[in-house]
């Protein structure tokens, strides 16, 4: 049942779901937390013809491993990521950062971290979680060694980003794999497997070359480091500081057609050498990977990539099918068996580490031997289309939920059966019976003309934003020769917006794929075809909508089928179905054809949900499992004007350079001294955490806004038995031992990870550290009224910990070594020279700084801030801190951070001034000020980048006698 709603989108794009639609006595409710991931499956029919019946028989099934492994990583996430390594670490604060300028999808994110724990945790805290391992099933393949394959399924909805999941996971495994030579959890060799050319060139394999024109543009190279277009820069997947150790990894897009072995058996002569080896197999496949092993294998479009089960194409199973339908399921079978042998044979001789398979539709489908619609049994991670929706990160579908027929079911959201049902009973679709062309096309002429219709205003709303791509209109065909009618009526004769869409000797507007062709296209590289008008076509094809390219202005796109996997045009905004679909899988294939966005500069209002929704509108494709739009109540909305934000090269003398700064060197023979000054006080209060609640045997009801009691006898519950259990002294010395671990983790020496120095450092800190505690606790905490043992509690602990860490110093008037930084090793300096990037946030442009603008995240105070500074002759120079990657690292609530100050100024007397904008203080603020004294104290005593000042303007009004003051000093 289609979910008719007036806002599908209930979540935000970049954090978690916390809500979701579901029919509820017939009506649409929200449920207040995030769907579990599950599927929806139905038995097997065999007659005929039911595949033109509803599918309110099927049933939604839980994925309980993808919900177990979904809950363990939240845990985690939330813990901060405990007993990963220091480079995935790096990576998890890049991609979180919350001032990203393109802010990753949560989902996105949750694919990624679902690979990291299993590779990184999993192993080590299983919790009974167990992945099906995918094991060779036939006697010969077990006779010749072949191993078992782990693999890990992520289902990812189209338009939802795969390719940048793939990105950030070869990120992860490569530089993990540089900086731990010997861990065999992680490999620089990647190896990607796509199901064909337009998808391999995507993502950065080599292209068909042959056929190519001269005078075609270099492609775009997505998971090749360096490349144009890669994704790691596009995305900001990787810091500025690894970018060059991650070109250390080798990777390898290849197509599954290489896969195939080759066998010179049939030849004749003394050339003769027989079938392939294993080895010869391997070395001519990952000839590029070297001697690489260990891999990491991405298959993209994995649901082809199965084993298939044993079982005879023309058996009972399949008797009732026509012979065309008979070699498709071999040919299917083919592909898979040819995909899974060479994953099966490099393992035997190189070794997988382990397989990531991603796809929007990770199930089983006819021809495969298995149950049609159930899923991969390693399926680890799952965001389904349903939830892409949901969250605004794809189109919302617009279907038809009525007409003025007045029938129960719309004519256009069943088109194939309604056709049918009009039919003349000799032309009726039935496995071995195909309707005549010609019958098709004139009954679904009205369908058609009314999609057409919708196509134009589109186009019409396009061109007046000055859109230079038109829209598309796509048409799925049953076969051939329906096809090729309906092309005839729309691009020859012009029966449908003629103007628009008919073909004239000097421009396409309609295409038609002939899938033959395409087929060969697919052998273009490889040597088995040379077919120029096959991979013209191909290119045709894969460029729909890109601006420059061969597709860039076709309007309308008839096929047989779903179109080539990897088909990621965004311009799609009518399809129509004209085929029968016999599952809810077939459907969201083929919807999510049309569902990349236009425009991923979302609109966000006030709690992150997404407003500038955008639509295709289906007729023919009975999809009842998703969220549909009820009714439109504005067009698509393009998206805004972004500005350029760069470094000036004319404005060079206001260069601002500045310090990658990872950590301190704390070094103490025998004293430390505390800075008291910049310790805040600590209020430990109910209001912040209760100590005691009242409750009754029986629970009271819900009224309004408050809880009225219900009867029973009322019992005061306390914390007292913790109190008991628990010394003050107890607490002092904990605490006290924590801030000394970390304070000798910092002491930089070689010595660090040697017991007997631990110990003796140790020995030295730990009294005057306990004092300092004792002192803080009894100096800075206000306890109001509440029991001193509360500070036991892990939240107050953490909180004097970290206070305490950053305000304790080597004592230098006793001789000891003054703290100082630890610089990043491979980028130790960054300056506004990297700064190049488009935003469309509100900007100003600039005179003093080397930046071309300011981008305003609050207009208010950053935008008086930028005319102070610009005004106030005590500045030199000053940079607005975005995309300029200068972080100062801090923890807080136990999981380290970076934080981003909001601007850089160099006065006229040379200092560097850290300004922070903010007009309240919270604890993390708190945290972070004291952070950024630290490091500013660690960089003043290092003296290598002169002198440094750390301040927090709490009105943009201070900020001019601020400036005044701060450049009288020497």
């Amino acid at each position: 049942m289609n979910l008719l709603v007036d806002q599908p989108i209930l979540n935000s794009p970049f954090k978690e779901p916390t809500r979701h639609w579901i029919y509820k006595e017939g009506q649409p409710e929200i449920i207040p937390f995030r769907r579990k991931a599950g599927y929806y499956f139905k038995a097997r029919r065999r007659e005929n013809e039911e595949q033109l019946k509803f599918f309110a028989d099927e049933q939604f099934v839980e994925l309980e491993l993808v919900n177990r492994i979904r809950q363990e990583v939240k845990i985690w996430r939330e813990k901060g990521y405990p007993g990963i390594t220091q480079i995935t670490r790096q990576l998890l604060l890049q991609w979180n950062e919350e001032d990203r300028e393109r802010p990753l999808f949560f989902c996105q994110k949750e694919a990624a971290e679902t690979i990291i724990w299993l590779a990184e945790i999993h192993p080590k805290q299983s919790r009974g979680i167990k992945i099906p391992l995918d094991e060779p099933v036939d006697d010969f393949r077990i006779s010749q060694g072949y191993k078992s394959l782990k693999r890990y399924g992520i289902k990812m909805a189209t338009g939802s980003g795969k390719t940048v999941v793939m990105a950030m996971i070869a990120a992860w495994s490569v530089l993990n794999k540089v900086f731990h030579p010997h861990d065999s959890r992680f490999t620089d060799a990647i190896l990607i497997v796509c199901p064909n050319l337009t998808v391999r060139e995507r993502l950065g394999g080599a292209p068909a070359g042959k056929n190519q024109s001269s005078q075609q543009s270099e492609p775009e190279r997505a998971l090749i480091p360096g490349a144009k277009g890669n994704y790691y820069d596009k995305f900001d997947l990787v810091p500025n500081n690894l970018k060059d150790v991650l070109g250390q990894g080798k990777f390898l897009i290849t197509n599954w057609h290489t896969f195939t072995i080759y066998d010179d058996k049939e030849k004749k002569g003394i050339e003769k050498k027989g079938c392939e080896s294993y080895r010869a197999f391997v070395k001519r496949v990952l000839k590029q990977l070297g001697n690489k092993k260990g891999l990491l294998v991405l298959n993209d479009e994995a649901h082809h990539a199965y084993r298939p089960a044993l079982f005879e194409e023309n058996g009972e199973r399949y008797k009732h099918l026509s012979a065309e339908e008979r070699n498709k399921i071999k040919a299917q079978k083919e592909k898979a068996t040819v995909w899974v042998e060479g994953l099966d044979r490099i393992n035997k001789v190189k070794g997988i580490n382990f397989c990531v398979d991603l796809s929007a539709t990770p199930f089983y489908i006819q021809g495969s031997g298995h149950e049609e619609g159930k899923p991969f049994p390693w399926l680890v991670c799952d965001f389904g289309l349903v939830d892409a929706i949901e969250c605004g990160i794809v189109k919302i579908p617009r279907m038809p939920v009525e007409d003025d027929t007045g029938a129960l079911i719309p004519k256009y959201f069943n088109l194939w059966k309604w056709i049918n049902d009009r039919l003349p009973a000799e032309e009726r679709a039935t496995a071995r019976r195909k309707p005549k062309p010609e019958s098709v096309v004139r009954e679904a002429e009205g369908a058609l003309q009314t999609l057409a219709g919708e196509w134009k205003k589109m186009f019409d709303q396009m061109q007046k934003d000055g859109f230079e791509i038109p829209p598309v209109l796509i048409a799925v065909c049953d076969n051939t020769r329906i096809a090729e009618r309906l092309y005839e009526f729309i691009a020859v004769e012009g029966k449908v917006q003629s103007e628009y869409l008919k073909n004239t000797p000097d421009k396409e507007n309609t295409l038609r794929i002939d899938t033959r062709l395409l087929e060969k296209a697919e052998f273009v590289a490889e040597g088995q075809s040379k077919s120029d008008a096959a991979e013209q076509l191909r290119r045709k094809v894969a460029t729909v909508g890109k601006k420059g390219e061969p597709g860039e202005q076709i309007r309308c796109v008839v096929s047989v089928g779903m179109l080539t996997e990897g088909w990621d045009a965004q311009n799609v905004t009518q399809i129509l179905g004209l085929r029968a679909f016999t599952s809810q899988l077939l459907c969201e294939q083929v919807v999510g054809r049309g569902l990349r966005r236009l425009n991923y500069n979302f609109d966000l209002d006030e709690n992150g949900i997404p407003q500038n929704e955008e639509y295709v509108d289906v007729y023919g494709i009975p999809f009842e499992v998703i969220p549909v739009k009820k009714k439109p109540t504005r067009g698509g909305q393009i998206g805004k004007d972004s500005t350029l934000v760069k470094a000036l090269p004319e404005r060079k003398h206001l260069r601002i350079e500045f310090p990658r700064v990872e950590g301190y060197v704390f070094k103490v023979k025998s004293k430390i001294r505390v800075d008291w000054d910049s310790l805040n006080i600590l209020i430990v209060e109910p209001s912040k955490e209760p100590t005691e609640v009242i409750v009754r045997a029986r629970v009271g009801y819900q009224s309004g806004r408050t809880i009225t009691p219900g009867p029973g006898e009322s019992v005061r519950q306390t914390r007292e038995e913790f109190y008991q259990n628990v010394r003050e002294q107890q607490i002092y010395y904990a605490i006290a031992g924590r801030i000394v671990d970390i304070l000798v983790g910092q002491s930089g020496s070689n010595q660090a990870d040697d017991p007997k120095f631990k110990f003796n450092s140790r020995q030295i800190l730990f009294p005057q550290v306990l004092n300092v505690v004792r002192q803080y606790v009894f100096e800075k905490v206000e306890f109001n009224g509440v029991d001193h043992r509360e500070i036991g509690l892990e939240k107050y602990v953490q909180q004097i910990v970290e206070r305490l860490v950053d305000a304790i110093y080597p004592d230098e008037t006793e001789g000891e070594a003054p703290l100082l930084p630890k610089i990043e090793r491979f980028r130790p300096r960054g300056s506004t020279d990297d700064v190049l990037f488009r935003t469309v946030k509100p900007c100003k442009s600039t005179k003093k700084s080397h930046i071309s603008h300011v981008v305003l995240d609050s207009t208010i105070w950053e935008g008086r801030a930028k005319y102070y500074l610009e005004k106030s002759s005590k500045v030199f120079a000053y940079a607005k801190n975005d995309h300029l990657d200068f972080v100062i690292p801090y923890s807080f609530a136990g999981v380290m951070h970076n934080y981003r100050p909001d601007f850089l100024v160099k006065l006229t007397n040379g200092m560097t001034l850290i300004l922070e904008m903010k007009g309240y203080e919270d604890e993390e603020a708190r945290v972070k000020a004291e952070a950024a004294r630290r490091w500013v104290k660690a960089m003043n005593n290092w003296g290598e980048m002169g002198r440094w000042e750390y301040k927090v303007c709490r009105s943009p009004l201070e900020l001019k006698n601020l400036l005044a003051n701060l450049s009288e000093e020497n």
